[in-house]
C-alpha cells in the first residue's frame, strides 16, 4: 500500500489489493442510483461493502454518503437497503444515521417537497476507536430544570447544569453546497458530483486522528485526499475514471491555501 497516492482502478479490485485491517477510516460517496453519468461505471455494491469491512482496522469507521433517486414518483430505497446489508450481511455496526442538509434543491418537484438532503451512514467495525465529537456554541449556560418521560408514562423532573458555553453538535449537518461553496477550487467543478470540503473535514476530524490512514475508493475530484492532507492524515484512494484521477492529482499538486470553512 503506497500512502498518499490515488490510483486509476476499479474500486473492488483496488480494495482487494490492500492488506486486511490496514485502514483507519473510509469516507466516500459512491455512484448511486444512476443520478450522474460515471462513464458507464456501475457500483458493485456487495463486493465493495465486504472489502471495505475487510480493510478497516478494528474500531475503524466508514462514512457512506448516499441518497435515493425518484422512480415513477417514489423513492428507490437504495440507501436503506445498503445500510441493512452493511449490518446484516457484512458485519458493520450502524453507529449513527446522519443527515447532510443542503442549502438548496437541485430541481423542482411536481408533487413532493423539495429534496434537500442525503444520508451519511456512519458504520463501524466494532466500537469506534476514535470519536472526536465536534463542539458548537450553546445559547445558554448555568443551571436548568427539565423533565423526561419514564417507561410507565410518568414524567420525572431533574436539574442539570451547563458549565461550559459549548455542546456536542447534532447529527443533522447544514452545509452549504453549490458553485464556490462546495470548494473554492474552480477546477474541481469538472467533476459532476462532489461533496463539500466541510462535510469531509468534519467527519475526518471526528473519526480519525493525526497520522491515520483515510481511504476513498471513489475518489472523484480528490476532496477526501485534500482534506485528509490538510488535517495531517495520510490518504489512499482510487477512481475508475482516469480523467478524474488526473483532476484529483492536479488539485493535490497546487500550493496549499488555507481556507475558512463554513461550519
Amino acid at each position: 500500500m503506497e500512502l498518499n497516492t490515488i490510483q486509476q482502478a476499479d474500486a473492488v479490485d483496488w480494495l482487494r489489493s490492500l492488506t486486511e485491517s490496514s485502514v483507519d477510516m473510509t469516507i466516500t460517496s459512491p455512484p448511486y442510483d444512476n443520478l450522474r453519468d460515471y462513464v458507464g461505471y456501475n457500483l458493485d455494491f456487495e463486493n465493495t461493502a465486504h472489502e471495505l469491512y475487510r480493510v478497516l482496522k478494528p474500531g475503524g469507521v466508514l462514512v457512506w454518503v448516499v441518497g435515493d433517486s425518484v422512480i415513477n414518483g417514489s423513492e428507490s430505497l437504495t440507501s436503506f437497503r445498503q445500510a441493512i446489508h452493511f449490518v446484516e450481511a457484512v458485519g458493520f455496526r450502524l453507529h449513527d444515521t446522519m443527515i447532510y442538509h443542503k442549502d438548496g434543491a437541485p430541481f423542482p418537484e411536481s408533487n413532493r417537497y423539495l429534496q434537500t438532503f442525503e444520508y451519511m451512514f456512519v458504520l463501524s467495525k466494532g466500537t469506534p476507536k476514535t470519536a472526536n465529537l465536534i463542539q458548537t456554541k450553546t445559547l445558554y449556560g448555568g443551571s436548568h430544570t427539565n423533565s423526561t418521560r419514564q417507561k410507565d408514562g410518568k414524567t420525572k423532573r431533574f436539574n442539570y447544569a451547563v458549565n461550559k458555553q459549548m455542546r456536542t453538535m447534532d447529527n443533522v449537518w447544514n452545509i452549504q453546497c453549490g458553485y464556490m461553496k462546495t470548494t473554492k477550487d474552480i477546477e474541481a467543478y469538472r467533476h459532476p458530483a462532489m461533496y463539500p470540503e466541510a462535510l469531509a473535514e468534519r467527519h475526518i476530524l471526528t473519526w480519525s486522528s493525526t497520522g491515520d490512514i483515510v481511504c476513498d475508493p471513489f475518489m472523484g475530484s480528490g476532496t477526501t485526499a485534500l482534506v485528509a492532507r490538510r488535517n495531517n492524515r495520510q490518504y489512499i484512494g482510487c477512481d475508475i475514471n482516469a480523467d478524474y484521477v488526473d483532476l484529483a492529482n492536479r488539485r493535490l499538486a497546487k500550493p496549499y491555501t488555507p481556507i475558512i470553512l463554513n461550519w
